[in-house]
């Protein structure tokens, strides 16, 4: 396809603690080649290592960057801020650690016009450096780490319930009044979940791919993990119609764990021998681990194979455990922001 006129588009990253991946992130953005008119609106929050220095090192050599401040740090406010310093009516997101590939921009557009869709998105492609990395990058991509979401995985192209990222119309985002401030986590998920419950139509397709830096560290991901598990139980919450057998699989999985161990210490300690079978349910577990990790592990480097049935096995129970525990506080929400 080919547009007579490509409409101008305004590219908002929210962006934190980011001194790793922001030169890359935004360097990408700038080598698009978009036919029409473009900017990219920083929204920087009170960042802990040297974010700030780089984004305003970045923009003083390219005129289509601008920065504003994000007080709060939290992603939807920065997505809010940003949007409603964009110029134009198509607003591509893009994260602090996400690498658009080449081409990303243009034909998200031509899909938005193809389509007739509200948001078009396609696939978080992670890719890992380090051995680490690469296990958790894995983990992302196989129905052993997060399951069968699109997403994460690719597929045909047509309607998606959320994609990843994201690129918008201005006129949808106004419509359902921008990102839920309150909502910390899962935002993305809840956006296009009111986006649709409006009559808004979200399209996935495999032409756009984002590399996504996965986290470098155990206790990143573990910390990651917990948080999200703990959102998607607040979105269950406010929208209960949406739970799914998808999302309630980490949490029932914690729990035949933690009841199986028990039993089986109970069963030691009392004698009863039938309940020492309680310790079938995480021996299970942990076989069924190490057998699928030499499964969709089968390419990876040895060191990275070592990493990915303990990473795996991470991202269930915290992801698990988070949904169990919940939030400390509810917020208050829903917030939302005109972005007008």
């Amino acid at each position: 396809m080919s547009l007579s006129h490509w409409p101008p588009v305004s590219v908002v990253m929210p962006v934190l603690n980011e001194e790793r991946h922001l030169s890359e992130a935004v360097g990408r953005v700038l080598e698009q080649s978009y036919p029409g008119e473009l900017e990219v609106v920083l929204a920087i929050g009170p960042s802990k290592d040297r974010t700030m220095a780089i984004a305003e090192g970045i923009a003083a050599t390219d005129k289509r960057i601008r920065i504003v401040p994000n007080p709060t740090g939290k992603t939807p406010a920065g997505l809010n801020v940003g949007i409603k310093n964009a110029s134009h009516d198509i607003i591509v997101r893009v994260d602090g650690h996400g690498v658009l590939t080449q081409g990303y921009i243009r034909r998200a557009v031509e899909l938005l016009e193809e389509s007739g869709a509200d948001n078009v998105g396609g696939v978080m492609a992670a890719e890992g450096r380090t051995a680490f990395e690469m296990a958790v990058a894995c983990a992302y991509r196989s129905r052993l780490g997060l399951g069968a979401s699109t997403f994460h995985q690719g597929g045909k192209p047509g309607p998606a319930d959320t994609v990843y990222l994201g690129v918008f119309r201005r006129t949808a985002l106004e419509r359902v009044g921008g990102f839920d401030e309150t909502m910390h986590r899962a935002q993305d998920w809840e956006l296009n979940y009111r986006i649709r419950k409006t009559g808004g139509l979200i399209w996935f397709s495999p032409d756009l791919s984002v590399t996504y830096r996965p986290r470098s560290s155990l206790t990143a991901v573990a910390k990651q993990f917990y948080m999200t598990g703990q959102w998607r139980r607040e979105v269950i919450r406010r929208h209960p119609e949406t739970a799914s057998k998808r999302y309630l699989a980490p949490p029932v999985a914690v729990t035949l764990i933690v009841l199986g161990s028990i039993l089986g210490v109970v069963g030691l300690a009392t004698g009863v021998s039938w309940l020492v079978l309680g310790f079938l349910a995480p021996l299970f577990y942990g076989l069924g681990l190490i057998a699928g990790s030499m499964v969709e592990g089968r390419y990876l480097p040895w060191k990275a194979l070592f990493w990915l049935p303990l990473v795996c096995a991470t991202m269930h129970v915290t992801w698990g455990a988070g949904f169990i525990v919940g939030l400390k506080e509810r917020p208050a929400g829903p917030a939302l922001a005109a972005t007008a």
